[in-house]
């Protein structure tokens, strides 16, 4: 009798857990549907799609630009540690412009624009919910779904290709300044392998993978701070939530691009 109680228990937390699980998609689903279909209907807001494009990829760039560099330098002083083992150290520069290009510039630009912008946005957005900011936009007739939510959408979606663009760019530089200067490679060489093995899809992938982490740093900040409660603590939570949910959103959709771009 009580081992058919315990089973019970368990499957009612189970099927609780699962619901909760559907009303949450099904609140971001709305979310999202409200704020692509408000944006694309005037007024529209220039100003302010153009104070957060400078908000994320021009105040975004110096953390950006080191964080690639520093991937380059580090990639490829790795790369030769291992491929010296089996002299292969003429595919260290395939190496650092493929694993740039594809993997570590977009995911790890969207992880730090995650934690600078996604925490930027879930605490302006919660702070106006808190202060009934938000509800003083509706009483002035003003769509805060059209104001707040989809330019900070479009801009993410628009302005991390960019970043990654430009961290592309710094990594490889970083690899081939490691190179050349610490490991003995003549640059014309170098600079030859890295251009001879880049396909245009290898550049293609990381910046549609990086559109899509804009959108979803913008998306996580912007859903979290619009419904955060409770005053101080609930900004606070709804800052770290928009990290972590951006963060692991990042992690599971590069997974599924790189399946969707590469698999054979």
């Amino acid at each position: 009798m009580n081992e058919l109680i315990q089973h019970n228990n368990i499957v009612a937390l189970i099927g609780r857990v699962f619901m909760a699980f559907l009303a949450s998609v099904g609140r971001l689903s709305l979310f999202i549907w409200q704020a692509l279909s408000s944006g694309f209907r005037p007024p529209y807001y220039p100003r302010q799609l153009g104070r957060m494009m400078i908000e994320i990829g021009y105040y975004s760039l110096p953390v950006i630009g080191l964080t690639a560099i520093f991937t380059g330098a580090v990639l490829a002083l790795q790369s030769y540690s291992g491929f010296s083992r089996f002299s292969a150290e003429s595919s260290i520069p395939i190496v650092v412009v493929l694993s740039i290009t594809r993997e570590l510039g977009p995911v790890l630009a969207g992880l730090m624009v995650a934690g600078r912008i996604g925490a930027a946005f879930a605490a302006e957005i919660g702070t106006m919910r808190v202060t009934e900011q938000i509800d003083a936009l509706v009483t002035l007739s003003t769509n805060p779904f059209q104001y707040l939510i989809f330019p900070r959408l479009l801009a993410g979606t628009l302005m991390l290709p960019c970043l990654v663009f430009i961290a592309d760019i710094i990594g490889v530089f970083g690899g081939y300044m490691v190179s050349t200067h610490a490991l003995g490679f003549a640059p014309g060489p170098y600079l030859n392998n890295t251009w001879d093995f880049l396909e245009f899809k290898d550049v293609f992938s990381g910046l549609v993978k990086a559109s899509a982490f804009g959108f979803i740093v913008a998306l996580m900040g912007s859903y979290h701070g619009y419904h955060s409660k409770g005053g101080a603590m609930g900004v606070g939570a709804a800052t770290t939530n928009a990290v972590v949910s951006a963060s692991i959103l990042i992690l599971l959709s590069n997974y599924m691009l790189t399946e969707f771009f590469f698999a054979i």
